[in-house]
């Protein structure tokens, strides 16, 4: 198995699980600050489960920011890839990254 076949053929599939996962991670969050705000409690189980989506939004904040800055510095539009790098994660910055190549 090469690089390019790895490329064109799980790319696509770790695009859609990052995406359908952050927008998870962001409504969970959601739904828990209107559970917090109404003094309702959630059972202290899930909380690993935050705390995992929480990581992962800070991490693609930082991809997407290195983004934004990359694509800054080569004259590209950093907001555009700043989104879509937080969105897919790394795949984001490997093709962002790909492109001066």
């Amino acid at each position: 198995m090469n690089f390019k076949y790895i490329k064109q053929k799980i790319y696509p599939i770790i695009k859609v699980i990052s995406i359908v996962l952050i927008s998870s991670v962001i409504g969970l969050e959601l739904g828990n600050i209107y559970l917090i705000t109404n003094q309702i409690n959630l059972p202290s189980t899930v909380n690993p489960i935050f705390w995992i989506g929480r990581f992962a939004v800070v991490a693609h904040l930082i991809e997407a920011a290195i983004a934004g800055f990359y694509a800054t510095s080569k004259q590209k539009q950093p907001v555009q890839y700043a989104i879509y790098t937080f969105f897919v994660g790394t795949v984001g910055l490997l093709e962002l990254f790909e492109q001066e190549e």
